[in-house]
């Protein structure tokens, strides 16, 4: 525990200008961000007495090291420099709002020259309208069928519509008209793309234009004695009327609103917000935040406008937003809400009429998804929490491991020997912290081996971490002595090619997540936090090379387990005999889920490095030549065979091939090996390389 006076800067440092300010732990991540009107005030104010500061502001301010702020020229800019940094560094001390469910939307995707009306999940994409969210994916579907006998608008996949344009005959959907059939030109791109803007301006809720139009259109059609095609009109007009009534009237007066509501305790809080267009709610959903800091019902919903809107552009952003609480800068996060939205947006509390009831509604709904949510959290945790004690007791440690490592090597029959490691804190997955490594320190099948040099790289890679923050000095060796293994660079193999470097910088070590390994940025290092288990997928053998790599590197305070897959035994480096946890114990089945998400994780990464050998082409070692302009070589000449026989001159006829190019091109094909005829195993015929695939 840290003492706050120790990085306690003085007054004068401070400046007294609105900013965003950043605390650090002793390993530079960044635990907490937060902004201020007046940054010399604020950041004071953790610095008082801690008998006097509120629970989790104690805990944040003993676990930090430092802090540090940056000056901003408005509120407006702290706002949205304290979101960008929260999603950057994703702080442990900040509240993070996370949705319980994903929410499926409506989509029409406008970014395409024949718009498809589809079910989405996930992130929003650029140049796609979307409606919702919505509570069930059938709702979605229910209203689009419905709405497609007035608004035909494609609906099949890219696979079903280059099939049916290929063949001249469109799908089913399009014999019962309920697709105008774009794929087999019944209607033209421009059309089509009308069709689907009149979907979208229905569902935005201008809904009375076209059911008048449907109902003057019935009228002139009977009175024309055209009786069916004034049936036909009604029942259009009849299925916008349905498709409309899934979604009550809620505000009289056509209002775009989102409703926020709060239900909070001490420790968790929930959160539903109604979006309501053109009077109609139009969609919902809930989220739910461990109170990790000191935030009142005003803090929370701040930090839900920056997680709701934070990554919103235009009519995502109402006219309108309804809370129970204002946020303690009201015109500031006003202003940024405008700013995002490109016109002036409300921020208020509904005092009286329909808004008010809405709001209670909201309410209601809010309060039932914390106690559902209080129901199963509760078991999650007392789950969690006695299969850590549970391991603790089995392997003899002093405190429950909260952060548990595991190890599991693949291969294929020898080859594309590659390891990984992953990473349970409080039992939970935290796969940003994943890891993966090739192994190149010898060839062939040898996974006592592999797991030692996994082990080692990974604990090197810890100690200089430690040195580098000034947590650990190495004494220089005295005479005579040989040196600390974490100083020297492992001898290669006689298998092996260059040792690792000296330094330890170990490419072969690789982040998932495209870490580069940027130094005092407040993000997770690769390898700079330890864990209180290392559990390695395998038996004796296994677990006694990863104590022998630790002890190598002098590290006494991790503990080490293996799990052994044929009878599910924990071994433990120093007995002969394995510990055998109860079929039924929760800490046994932690212990599962840990070594297989390793397995999963290891087995993903070999077959991807066996795959991207498959493919590998010659082309590949050229330098400078990327996928593009291979593409066009292999589609210019049609195979990686012909490309071989044609001459320097007729390369340089591909468009953005030069001659020096070219020359790469032609010398890397020359020197390479052709592959073997494919052979046909049915008929035993020599097949003919006519493909771009590999050489």
């Amino acid at each position: 525990m840290a003492d706050p006076s120790s990085y306690r800067p003085s007054p004068g440092q401070i400046p007294d200008s609105p900013g965003v300010y950043k605390f650090r732990d002793e390993h530079r991540r960044v635990i907490y961000v937060g902004k201020a009107k007046n940054l010399r005030q604020r950041v004071a104010s953790y610095f008082q007495d801690l008998a006097h500061l509120h629970p989790r502001t104690r805990t944040m301010v003993t676990t930090a090291a430092s802090v540090e702020w940056t000056v901003v020229s408005t509120e407006v800019e702290a706002l949205q420099l304290e979101y960008t940094w929260i999603k950057e560094f994703d702080p442990r001390f900040n509240v993070k709002y996370r949705d319980d469910k994903s929410y499926p939307y409506l989509a029409v995707t406008l970014n395409e020259e024949f718009p498809r009306v589809q079910v989405m999940r996930g992130a929003k994409k650029k140049g796609v309208r979307y409606f919702g969210p919505y509570g069930h994916a059938w709702a979605i579907r229910e209203t689009v069928d419905l709405m497609l006998r007035v608004f035909p608008v494609r609906t099949c996949s890219a696979g079903v519509f280059k099939n049916a344009a290929r063949t001249g005959r469109p799908c089913l959907l399009g014999y019962i008209d309920k697709c105008s059939a774009p794929c087999v030109g019944r209607v033209t791109p421009e059309e089509h793309r009308e069709l689907a803007e009149d979907f979208c301006d229905f569902m935005a809720g201008r809904t009375g234009t076209y059911i008048r139009r449907l109902e003057k259109d019935m009228m002139q059609a009977a009175e024309e004695m055209e009786y069916e095609r004034a049936a036909r009109l009604r029942d259009d007009a009849g299925a916008l009327k349905r498709a409309m009534e899934k979604s009550a009237v809620v505000l009289a007066d056509a209002t775009d609103a989102d409703l926020i509501a709060v239900a909070e305790d001490e420790l968790e809080a929930a959160l539903q917000i109604f979006h309501v267009r053109g009077g109609r709610v139009r969609g919902q959903r809930g989220w739910v935040t461990d109170k990790v800091e000191a935030v009142d019902t005003a803090g929370l919903v701040e930090h839900a406008l920056q997680q709701l809107y934070g990554e919103e552009r235009g009519d995502a952003v109402p006219k309108e937003v309804l809370v129970p609480a204002l946020p303690e800068d009201t015109e500031a996060v006003s202003q940024w809400l405008a700013e995002r939205r490109g016109a002036q947006v409300s921020l208020r509390i509904p005092q009286r009429g329909d808004k008010k009831d809405l709001m209670a509604t909201v309410q209601r709904n809010a309060q039932q998804a914390l106690g559902l949510h209080k129901t199963k959290r509760a078991s999650d945790l007392t789950t969690r929490s006695r299969a850590l004690e549970e391991i603790a007791e089995a392997l003899g440690l002093d405190a429950a491991p909260l952060r548990i490592e595991c190890y599991d090597i693949s291969h294929l029959q020898g080859d594309d020997v590659v390891a990984s490691m992953v990473v349970f804190e409080d039992g939970l997955a935290r796969k940003s912290e994943y890891r993966r490594f090739q192994i190149k320190g010898f060839e062939g099948q040898d996974d006592v081996r592999s797991m030692h040099e996994v082990i080692g790289r990974r604990f090197k890679r810890y100690l200089q971490e430690k040195e580098r923050t000034g947590e650990w000095e190495q004494p220089p060796p005295a005479s005579g002595e040989a040196p600390h293994p974490a100083q020297v660079p492992p001898a290669p193999h006689p298998a092996q090619g260059a040792p690792l470097p000296a330094d330890g910088t170990d490419p072969r070590d690789t982040d998932p997540r495209g870490d580069d390994g940027r130094e005092d940025d407040g993000r997770p290092k690769r390898f700079a936090y330890p864990p209180q288990l290392v559990v390695v997928d395998g038996g004796q053998p296994q677990v006694a090379a990863a104590r022998r790599a630790l002890d190598e590197l002098g590290i006494d305070d991790i503990a080490v387990c293996g799990l052994a897959k044929r009878l599910e035994e924990v071994w433990l480096p120093d007995d002969d005999d394995p510990v055998v946890l109860p079929r039924s114990s929760e800490g046994l089945y932690l212990l599962q889920r840990v070594r297989d998400e390793a397995h999963r994780f290891a087995i993903t990464y070999q077959r991807s490095k066996r795959a991207k050998r498959i493919r590998s082409s010659p082309l590949d070692d050229v330098a400078g030549l990327g996928e593009t302009r291979k593409q066009a070589l292999i589609k210019h000449f049609g195979s990686v065979k012909k490309l071989r026989q044609a001459t320097i001159e007729e390369i340089c006829q591909v468009p953005g091939i030069g001659r020096r190019t070219a020359e790469s091109v032609a010398a890397a094909l020359a020197s390479a090996a052709p592959a073997a005829p494919a052979v046909n195993t049915a008929t035993g015929e020599i097949m003919e390389e006519d493909d771009g695939g590999t050489s």
